[in-house]
């Protein structure tokens, strides 16, 4: 037995992903041409609600149809990868530069190599972030464009190729990429930050360091004078700055006394925190609320053309206004599926019988007959009919002289997905008539792939009961 399709599986709270892969079927179907998207129009106006719910549940059944819901999960993946292979980057970055700036201990430290060494980096990678967020409308800089470069690949789907871009659109409707983009950014340069200061403390505690300054056009004047500007804010929160003396005597190229070193070491210490790891623990801090606060502002844009050339498939301008003009006596009555109801639980229909075939059989009063689907007008009507009314058991007769071709068999599964159960009924023969076995193993086959129990016996005691 084969289950009527269900609801798109995000959950309907999901604004972001809900938007994403809309957004994403919208760009493929710009770069790809228009989607084979009947079912999904006739799904979405049977489900209701206003037009930028049921664009959405198109995109989304289209997305489940075409592989696009697990490729974002593959690129959610990659993503999580990528985020894990820069974090390791970032730390051992971080470590490096603490390594780099303090040396082994076997020589003395020059205090303002280690500080370059160890806010350089950080100092202009934020100013060149800044400049692009002012001036550029950069999102992320090149750590961002790497993370997404990164996330593609290591997703391992072709699918997913329209997912980044379609993600960045979304965002830009807020101009959410740059504060989401940014909170990587920052978060990365705050691991690294970490990670430099804990080396850093590391290094202090196990190593036996002594600190200098060293000159040939400057002063001392100008020494002491940056050394206490810097110190000041960290001596707001209590880490040691040298005094002018101490200062003084680690110009002297000497080693310097005990508590020298260990006013060099907090001023260090203090001079890493308050200029490198708060800025960026600030500025993520700061990207985070802007993020969430736009996140709860996204909707979908409904002034995109494509958009707006779905308006009249899927809110047709006759369900907008309702009914302009009074209905006629009598209505021409079709021959496919017309006698529905929407009350019925069990029904039958036939695919291009032959009319020489009689047709329908005798049915129990409990089964509705649907006809003989023709041509694509009546197909179009009991499929709007049946998604709109789904009944509780589908037979579907078909001639198995015909050859299962794939029209045929994208019809009968759009038929078995309007109903809880279906089955398919392969007809016999009629007197006189052989069948070829090749052609009714071409049927099985078809019909196996598209997980429908068949059979050549009549399922009218199904149809009735539900069993056999």
């Amino acid at each position: 037995m084969r289950s009527r399709v269900s609801p798109p599986p995000l959950p309907p709270s999901n604004t972001l992903d809900r938007l994403w892969l809309t957004e994403a079927v919208r760009l493929r179907e710009e770069h790809a041409g228009p989607l084979d998207d009947a079912e999904a129009n006739r799904q979405a106006r049977a489900q209701g609600g206003q037009l930028p719910e049921r664009i959405e549940y198109r995109a989304l059944w289209l997305a489940r149809r075409d592989g696009l819901i697990d490729a974002l999960r593959h690129w959610r993946q990659g993503a999580r990868l990528a985020g894990l292979a820069l974090v390791l980057l970032a730390l051992f970055t971080g470590a490096g530069l603490a390594f780099a700036a303090l040396g082994d201990g076997v020589r003395p430290v020059n205090v303002f190599w280690a500080l370059g060494s160890l806010l350089g980096l950080n100092l202009l990678m934020l100013l060149g972030w800044l400049l692009g967020f002012l001036f550029a409308g950069d999102t992320g800089g090149a750590l961002g464009r790497l993370w997404l470069w990164l996330s593609e690949k290591l997703s391992r789907d072709a699918r997913a190729v329209q997912l980044a871009p379609a993600l960045l659109a979304v965002l830009e409707q807020r101009r959410l990429g740059r504060w989401l983009l940014g909170l990587g950014v920052h978060g990365l340069w705050l691991v690294a930050m970490s990670s430099a200061l804990l080396t850093l403390l590391a290094l202090l505690a196990t190593r036996r360091y002594g600190f200098l300054w060293e000159t040939t056009i400057l002063g001392e004047g100008a020494f002491i004078s940056l050394t206490q500007a810097l110190g000041t804010l960290p001596s707001l929160l209590g880490f040691s700055v040298p005094d002018i003396d101490q200062i003084r005597a680690s110009g002297a190229l000497t080693g310097g006394a005990e508590t020298a070193r260990q006013s060099w070491a907090g001023w260090l210490v203090g001079v890493m925190l308050v200029y490198g790891l708060l800025p960026r623990l600030l500025l993520a801090v700061f990207c985070l609320w802007r993020w969430r606060r736009g996140r709860a502002q996204l909707q979908l844009d409904l002034q995109l053309p494509a958009y707006r050339l779905l308006r009249e498939r899927l809110q047709p301008s006759s369900e907008r206004l309702g009914v302009s003009d009074a209905a006629p006596e009598q209505l021409h009555a079709p021959g496919a599926g017309a006698q529905l109801d929407g009350s019925e639980g069990a029904v039958l229909v036939a695919i291009e019988l032959d009319p020489s075939h009689p047709w329908p059989p005798k049915l129990p009063k409990s089964v509705a007959d649907a006809g003989v689907l023709d041509d694509r007008e009546q197909r179009r009507r009991l499929l709007e009919q049946l998604t709109r009314f789904p009944p509780q058991r589908l037979a579907i007769a078909c001639d198995p002289r015909r050859s299962p071709d794939r029209g045929t068999r994208a019809l009968i599964g759009e038929l078995s997905r309007c109903a809880a159960q279906s089955r398919v009924w392969l007809l016999q023969p009629q007197a006189g008539e052989a069948l070829d076995s090749d052609r009714l193993q071409d049927w099985k086959q078809a019909l196996d792939s598209l997980a429908l129990p068949h059979s050549t016996s009549a399922p009218l005691t199904w149809l009735e009961s539900g069993h056999d």
